[in-house]
């Protein structure tokens, strides 16, 4: 979380910086709250009356309640993404023009992709726009088409069409499908996830995903910033080659193994095999076991 935020701080001074506080009883998440709060607003779960806000869905739809009034547009990151690059100023202003000029958009993709993909086609947006943009082809994917967690949106667009997140990324998907047109994705992203994060979903780890983690040598690996010139550089590129995160962006200190990896267990069906069956032992099998002494 605090690289997200001073990657933030660094590429876009002056950004109001708002995290929406999951309630962890983490003591190193608190430790940096505690720390991030000096100088930004941080919102812990609303858990007042009948609406119980928390979570990541939760969270995002209350941003999106307590920024209602407000004319700008709002970015979406998690702790374990950052910003790569400085936002230049006229990037912002097209940002806005594109919104204001096509009630149909819902959500714009701000990051590099994960991986390439030769099928994926290029679009170039109107000189009017000043953005250059490309969709994803549509192959019958869960999500990633109409609506990703890492987004750009307009708060008062999406309650103005009754937005409501739902709980997971699909069904978010088919919501923006019915009431926006398909996603555009920056084709100069300024956003990414960092490579072989391990993951922290739930209190304990399978044996096969630690095994995985530690196969994939998961831990911190954050990106380097650009400087102002490469940004402009990278903006200028000719082409309509989607942006490859791997393509384009290098860690500081140590490097992860390549390729990177956001999913310790992807690429490997076994592992992937055996962390379902010890997910499922314990949630159902040892649990009974347990019931029964």
């Amino acid at each position: 979380m605090d690289n997200c935020v001073r990657s933030v701080e660094q590429c876009l001074p002056g950004a109001e910086i708002i995290i929406f506080d999951d309630d962890s009883g983490d003591t190193t998440t608190l430790s940096v709250l505690n720390k991030i709060r000096n100088k930004h607003r941080v919102i812990t779960p609303n858990k007042a009356g009948t609406t119980k806000h928390g979570g990541l869905y939760g969270n995002m739809q209350h941003a999106i309640e307590v920024l209602k009034d407000t004319s700008s547009l709002v970015c979406f990151l998690q702790d374990d993404t950052q910003v790569v690059r400085p936002i230049l100023n006229e990037e912002i202003r097209s940002l806005k023009r594109l919104f204001s000029e096509n009630s149909s958009l819902g959500f714009v993709q701000p990051c590099f992709l994960r991986r390439p993909d030769p099928e994926q086609q290029s679009f170039e947006a109107s000189k009017e726009d000043g953005v250059r943009l490309f969709y994803r082809k549509d192959r019958n994917q869960s999500a990633g088409i109409h609506y990703s967690d890492l987004l750009i949106t307009s708060p008062s667009r999406l309650l103005e069409r009754h937005w409501v997140f739902k709980t997971s990324e699909p069904d978010n998907d088919r919501q923006a499908k019915a009431l926006f047109g398909p996603m555009p994705y920056l084709y100069s992203p300024f956003a990414m996830w960092l490579p072989n994060v391990p993951a922290y979903r739930g209190k304990k780890k399978t044996w096969a995903l630690k095994y995985a983690e530690k196969k994939a040598r998961c831990g911190y690996y954050p990106f380097k910033i650009w400087s102002t010139e490469k940004s402009r550089q990278f903006l200028a590129r000719a082409g309509k080659q989607p942006p490859v995160a791997q393509t384009h962006l290098t860690c500081e200190g140590q490097t992860p193994p390549t390729p990177w990896r956001y999913n310790p267990l992807s690429g490997n069906r076994l592992l992937k095999h055996l962390n379902s069956l010890e997910t499922f032992f314990h949630r159902h099998v040892a649990g009974r076991l347990g019931g029964s002494r």
